[in-house]
């Protein structure tokens, strides 16, 4: 489901501020980017789509925040950047005060991108 960045804006706004405030700059470093990412909503959680597939997105918890690349495979390749997080196989965990550096953030993304295109052939 397609929806404005209005609706995504006031996803942000039930969120905790100093949650809000990580989450509103993993946004604008995902929509820096892929400035052509399409927002939605996936799985009731805000997400980056591009050609119609979801390569991005996030959510704010009780005790983290969590970046999902919408893949079970994605984090798995990047293990040896990601030594210092949690995470599951479809989430990276980080909190407000250790936000993700942008580098970080761009080699989740050109990772995801990668997947579909490789799928894609």
């Amino acid at each position: 489901m397609v929806v404005s960045a209005e609706e995504i804006d006031a996803y942000l706004s039930s969120v905790e501020e100093r949650k809000r405030a990580a989450l509103d700059e993993l946004r604008r470093v995902i929509l820096e980017i892929i400035p052509a990412a399409e927002q939605c909503i996936s799985y009731r959680i805000p997400a980056f789509r591009v050609d119609g597939k979801v390569v991005a997105g996030f959510a704010a918890y009780a005790e983290h925040l969590s970046y999902l690349p919408f893949s079970g495979s994605t984090l798995a390749t990047l293990a040896a950047e990601l030594g210092g997080y949690t995470r599951t196989k479809s989430a990276l965990h980080f909190t407000a005060e250790h936000p993700l550096p942008e580098w970080l953030v761009r080699a989740l993304i050109d990772a995801r991108l990668g997947e579909i295109e490789r799928r894609g052939r």
